[in-house]
Order: structure tokens, then sequence, then C-alpha cells
């Protein structure tokens, strides 16, 4: 095979190729001998060292290197491995004992057809009056860890099953009261646990075109045109658009990443975040009932966000003047996929960037706001995750989720109400479940020693200074520890985080740095003697801040399957290590509590979480002055000016 040239890769962040990736696979087979038993759980770009991204010029030469998983099914060990794809050479190979890795795509599929094969199931299903077991869905869901002694030593899931009325019918309106219990590793069923439903629920629940009834027919076009192109250039996976740079990445577990952001600021190239990226998520059911109660997806950790990714040229996800990127990675046989088009960038129109109007003078000022959008949507068996990275042109950074698709539901007894949920159709119902999501921030403001100070807004006492009793200002406090950077967000005091480079300053003497907006939020209602707090204790607090250390990558751990707990973010932030004036990592969580609504069958309407990151003192004055104003609507400038175009969508970038 021939090798690939270190200096043929542009940068060091440049994501593994297809023809890398080929060496690495065949480079681990042969120099460990791998069997059939051994399957790739992932091969992913091992990240250099951040002293070099960041002195990287172009002029060095440098070696590229593939992390790699590997699942052993008759050993159920783990391993590790480290290999050179310059040197063709493993540089690591280690065992991890005690932990199961992310479920792959493969056993996904080979699960279902195991459990269909088993005469336990399929008698279990003829007691339900099945008869054809073509017609059935097994999803796999990942076991969880709730102490059972006999579900430690083996690859274990838990499939929720669902039944079509026939072919492409959605199934998921249909959930059956049976649960069969599977090895993984053997792909055998070990037992098949049965719940006592008198009726599966009857009512169909189609959301194609043809079942949704007479369509709308008075929408009219909304036509959006570039004719001159975009205004981002793509170099590699190098992006250039207004004064931002920034690089993108992809990886199976994490799916889309963001690296070494920076702002052009007269005439300057000023790092913001060095990497940012989904940690970790988790989908914690709130419903005490046998089929529901062990329901905890880690869809990052568990299933792998990236592996997941949704092919975006077949759908209306991107609309505009689109450029997509494809994802390469393996199968668990360490064959090359290529997820065609699992990355989507664009410009979007935003409404107004910013406006005046001197009502003595009738002199209206007025700017158009666009923003950069780089997207990718997974599919986690019933739900869609779509998870977008916004840059605006006044040094705004916005990340939002957006979540969709089809509810997990449950079946219900004749004339039952459900306590834990939502009826959304006769004897069917939606548990009320969260979700929550973990983002590492890798910040960079102008360099790498950054600080996290905390700001509540506090009224001022009554007295003489304060006659009116109308006086408040803003609080600031420095985190200077691990453990007093574990903080919670307080609607009371207006609470948000700045993140700071006290070392650096703009021309007020102010320290410069970006502080995170919230977007919507909750806590987990979870015990904390829970399976589900033990394993995601990053949930319990909104914000953490770590020194930063190149192996602490996800809130939870490496490996958050069927894992005990007690590791990640809970467990690091123990060493209580200094977070102040030194190269940081910041840690948000958000919460999306979802009481279900019979307006979120048969698919759900988008629901949106996130947060903002807005420079507070990174300029001396408002970076989006020198927007110009639409070529198309230049009239909005002129003196007196009233013409419709002023607040219209021409410009559209």
């Amino acid at each position: 095979m021939e090798l690939i040239q270190a200096q043929q890769v542009k940068h060091p962040l440049e994501p593994l190729s297809t023809e890398e990736i080929e060496i690495a696979v065949q480079t681990l087979k042969e120099k460990k001998q791998l069997n059939t038993y051994d399957r790739f759980v992932s091969v992913m770009l091992r990240e250099p060292g951040k002293e070099m991204v960041i002195g990287f010029d172009g002029s060095a030469s440098f070696k590229r290197e593939a992390a790699i998983v590997i699942l052993n099914n008759a050993l159920n060990a783990c391993y590790e491995a480290v290999v050179s794809i310059t040197d063709q050479q493993v540089v690591s190979w280690t065992h991890v004992p005690g932990v199961q890795p992310t479920i792959m795509l493969d056993e996904q599929v080979e699960c279902e057809q195991a459990v269909k094969a088993s005469p336990a199931f399929q008698a279990a299903i003829e007691r339900l009056g099945i008869t054809d077991s073509s017609l059935v869905m097994v999803d796999l869901w990942s076991a969880g860890n709730f102490g059972f002694e006999d579900e430690q030593s083996i690859r274990m899931a838990r499939p929720l099953c669902f039944l079509r009325s026939e072919a492409g019918e959605n199934g998921y309106a249909r959930p059956l009261g049976i649960i069969p219990v599977i090895d993984l590793n053997s792909m055998e069923v070990i037992r098949v646990e049965e719940y006592p439903y008198r009726v599966i629920p009857p009512k169909s629940a189609n959301y194609t075109p043809g079942a949704a009834g007479e369509l709308r027919t008075d929408l009219k076009p909304i036509e959006i045109t570039q004719p001159d192109g975009p205004s981002f250039t793509l170099n590699g996976h190098e992006v250039n658009w207004q004064k931002w740079n920034l690089r993108i990445g992809f990886n199976t577990r994490e799916g889309l990443t963001i690296h070494t952001v920076s702002y052009e600021d007269q005439g300057r190239k000023r790092p913001i975040l060095y990497r940012a990226a989904l940690s970790e998520m988790v989908v914690p059911y709130g419903d005490p009932g046998p089929t529901q109660n062990r329901k905890n997806a880690f869809d990052s950790g568990e299933y792998g966000i990236g592996q997941l990714a949704n092919s975006l040229e077949l759908g209306c996800d991107c609309v505009g003047y689109i450029q997509y990127l494809d994802a390469a990675m393996t199968n668990s046989r360490g064959e090359t996929v290529v997820i065609k088009n699992a990355i989507c960038m664009h410009e979007e129109d935003y409404g107004i960037l910013w406006k005046h109007t001197d009502w003595r003078t009738n002199e209206v000022e007025v700017r158009r706001s666009r923003r950069l959008v780089i997207s990718s949507i997974s599919t986690v068996a019933n739900y869609e995750y779509g998870f977008f990275w916004y840059f605006y042109q006044d040094g705004n950074i916005e990340f939002q989720i957006k979540l969709t698709g089809i509810l997990s539901v449950g079946a219900l007894e004749e004339n039952e109400q459900p306590l834990y949920g939502t009826m959304v159709a006769p004897e069917l119902y939606a548990p009320n479940h969260q979700h929550f999501f973990n983002v590492r921030l890798d910040l960079q403001i102008d360099g790498n020693e950054n600080s996290v100070y905390e700001v509540n807004t506090e009224a001022a006492p009554a007295g003489p200074e304060n006659p009116f009793n109308n006086a408040f200002w803003a609080k600031s406090t420095l985190l200077e520890t691990e453990k007093e950077a574990v903080r919670d967000l307080d609607l009371r005091s207006a609470r948000y985080w700045k993140f700071v480079n006290d070392n650096v300053k703009n021309e007020m003497n102010q320290s410069v740095g970006y502080k995170i907006v919230p977007g919507e939020n909750c806590f987990p209602f979870a015990s904390p003697e829970s399976s589900l707090i033990k394993r995601a204790g990053f949930i319990q607090h909104h914000l953490w801040v770590t020194p930063y250390d190149r192996d602490e990558m996800f809130a939870a751990g490496n490996y958050p399957n069927q894992h005990a707990g007690g590791d990640g973010l809970s467990k690091w932030t123990e060493e209580d290590r200094p977070v102040a004036n030194t190269d940081i990592v910041v840690w948000y969580t958000m919460g999306h509590n979802h009481i279900p609504r019979p307006e979120d069958w048969p698919v759900m309407p988008t629901a949106y979480t996130g947060f903002l990151l807005k420079p507070v003192g990174f300029f001396s004055a408002s970076p989006a002055l020198d927007v110009p104003p639409s070529t198309k609507i230049s009239a909005c400038s002129s003196k007196g000016s009233k013409a419709s175009g002023c607040h219209s969508k021409e410009g559209h970038g």
C-alpha cells in the first residue's frame, strides 16, 4: 500500500482521508494480527498536541496518527491503539479493562436480526398475536448499569420493540411490551422480558405526505439566490468568512467539531477558541414503569453521534448556496465508509444587524445581518438531533441544537391515564424525559492564559447614594479553582459567566473576553443516588471549568456504556486544580425538559436549545460598523428614505 506522506496534508487538524484510514486499519491488522473477533469501534485522527498546532506555519513536516478503539468479541475486551500513518507502525496498544466501548452501527443491524431469529422472541410475539416478524422493529437500547452482577461480565443491550401494521408504516406508534435482553458479543438472546399489555395501540401515525390528508395550497415560493456565489472560501477543511477563520473537523463519536477559531481585528488575527464540540449527551426518562425505567441513553458516548450522521444530499436540510463536506470513517470490520455530505455550510440572512433613525434629521442607517452556518444532523433511532454552529458579523458565536423526530412511546392499559407522561393517541403515551447536552469549549481568548468570572447583578442598598432605590450593579467574581467553578444558573441575579484574558486589555483597560449567554436550561429530576446521576454527574451543574488536559475530552468519561459511574467531570474536578490565568477548558451543560404534548405526535416539530458566545470587551467598539449597506437597498441610508426595501429580505446572503 502506498505511503501517505505527511507533507501532502496541508494542516495537522485535517480529518483523516479514506486513504489514511485504510493505511491505519491495515497496519493495525498486520502488526497485531487481528482476527474476525476484533471489531473496529472507531478510527479517528489523533489530534497533535496544542503547541504543535498553534505553532504550525506550513513549513515543517509532521507525522499523522490515528486513534483506534478495538473490541474483541471473543474476549469481551477493549483495546486502544495509536497508529502512525506516516511510518505505518503501531505506536501503542493498550488493553482497557472493565469497559464497554461505543455501540457500533453494525451491532444495531445484527442485534435486530438476532432477536428476530430467537425462538424465545418468536414465541413471545406469537402470544401477542403477531405472525409476521418482518413487521417487528427492534431498536437497540443500551442496558446502562443498575448494579446487577450478572450484567457486568457481558456486553449487553435491552432493545425496545415496535410493530408496523404494514411495510413502511410508522412502527413507533405500536410499542410492544417485550424487551429482549441480548449479549452483543455472541448475539445471543439471554431472555425475553414480557409485560402485560392487553392491546397493541391501534391508531396509525404516519407522517408522509400521503398520510397527512389534504396539503396546504397557499404557500408561495421563497427563493434564496446568491448569483455571485458565497462569501466564504474553503481550503480543505479551513474556512474563511468575513473576518472569521476556523477549521472544521468530524469524527465517529463527537460528530461535528470546530477548531482554531479566530477573528481578524484591525489587521490582527485574534484567537478565540482552540476547539469546540459536543462532549456528551444523555436522555433520561422519568417513568418508573418496567419498559421505561432503564432508558438513559448516552447518545454520544454509547452510540456515536458521528457514525449516525445523515447524508444531507436528499432532503431540504440546508437551503441556499451550499458547500458540503463528506465524513470518512470505518464500519466495525475496518472497511472504509464515507457519509456523503455529512456537513453542510452556507450563509443565511438574519434580519437587522444594527439600525438607528435620527428622528430630527430623518436620516436612517441600517445594516442587514448574515451568518455563516455549519451543521450536521444525526438520527439516533427515533430522534433526530441537528447540531448548528453560527458565526456572526458582530463577533458572536452561537451553538444550537435542534431536536425533532419521533417520541419514544409506551402502551397503556385500556382506560389507563398516564401519571408520568402524556397521552398522545388511544392506548399510547409519551413518557416525560429530559435531554442534556454538554459542550466542551477549549478557550484561547487572545492566548492560552484565560480565566472565568461569574457575574451576578445585585441591587444596590438603600441610602444617600441610592435615594430612589433604583440602582444595581454587576459584581464579577473570579473562579480560581475547579471546585469553585462548578456553578449553576440563577435567574434572580441574571447570572452569566465571562471568559477573559487578564493579560490583554482593550482601549478602556478592560480585560478582553467573551461571555456565555444561556438559552433554555433545566436541572435533572432524578435522585442523586440514581444510576443516571452516578453515570452522568455532569448534568448536575451548568458550568464546569478544568485546566487543559489532552486526555480529558468527554464529560462522562471515555466509556460510559455500562459504566457504573464516577468518571469524567465529577472525578476530574475532585483534584480542585487551579483554573485562573491558565490554559482552561469550559464545559457547559444545557438541558431540555420535555413534558410531551399531543402536538409532538406523530413527528415532533423542532425544539431548540443552545447558547451564545458574545464578545464582552474583546473589541474596543462594535466590530460590525464596517458592514456595508446592502447594494440592493442602498436607499436605506438615504435621507428621508421610506423605501420598503429597508425592511425587506433583499440582498439575502
